[in-house]
């Protein structure tokens, strides 16, 4: 008797120290997650965002809005993230690296620089950056300001949609219904995943452009960021 009660004794103490060191692996692979990823993808994004801004120094006449290493700098100050570099595509290869996308699909995003059309944007809410982990934040008024390299674009946050399927595509469209907009315009829709540590659902943000001011040589920026 008392030998099957050892034996017994030594596999619960075995089976309590195997969840003891999956739950060390479960807790390091969060902090991987959400912590470590963060600090590379900033890092890669601090050295691309340091290249367009190189490249902007070199050639600082009007030209293009693409170039070959990002478009331009997401500015939220409600979200409180910092610049945000804003590149091509929504691909996880590419929002994996610290950044913010425009769409190419499945609704093709306007840029800034268009007439009229949506500007389309999504980044990461948690790991790899989490450039729009703040995105809660925003609130009917906010700015939101792209710097590209010769023009500031001011816009104003007027809807925010706080959940929806990751299916819906409409918020994307060139004239975003599902905001209460009827007409084109000049509007910007930034997308994340929520809930937090998720990404069952969608968060959806909507501003429209109030103006635009042409960069300085000092780079001043507008009254918004300061």
């Amino acid at each position: 008797m008392a030998r099957a009660r050892n034996r017994i004794a030594g596999i619960i103490s075995v089976f309590g120290e195997l969840l003891i060191t999956a739950g060390v692996v479960l807790g390091l692979f969060v902090v991987y997650s959400l912590w470590w990823t963060n600090v590379l993808a900033d890092r890669a994004a601090g050295r691309e965002g340091d290249q367009v801004r190189d490249h902007w120094a070199a050639d600082p006449g009007p030209g293009a809005l693409d170039t070959k290493d990002g478009i331009g700098f997401l500015h939220v100050p409600a979200m409180d993230d910092g610049e945000v570099l804003v590149k091509k595509g929504t691909d996880s290869d590419i929002l994996n690296g610290g950044v913010a996308g425009y769409y190419t699909e499945p609704v093709k995003s306007a840029l800034p620089q268009d007439k009229q059309g949506n500007f389309t944007l999504a980044a990461h809410r948690d790991g790899h950056g989490a450039k729009f982990h703040n995105i809660h934040k925003l609130k009917t008024g906010d700015a939101i300001v792209f710097e590209s390299r010769d023009t500031w674009y001011v816009y104003k946050v007027y809807k925010t949609l706080p959940e929806t399927t990751k299916y819906n595509v409409d918020v994307l469209q060139p004239v975003p219904k599902e905001s209460g907009k009827a007409k084109p315009g000049r509007y910007i829709t930034l997308t994340t995943c929520t809930p937090m540590y998720t990404s069952d659902y969608r968060y959806i943000v909507w501003g429209e452009l109030t103006r635009t001011e042409k960069v300085d040589a000092q780079r001043t920026p507008p009254a918004e960021l300061r």
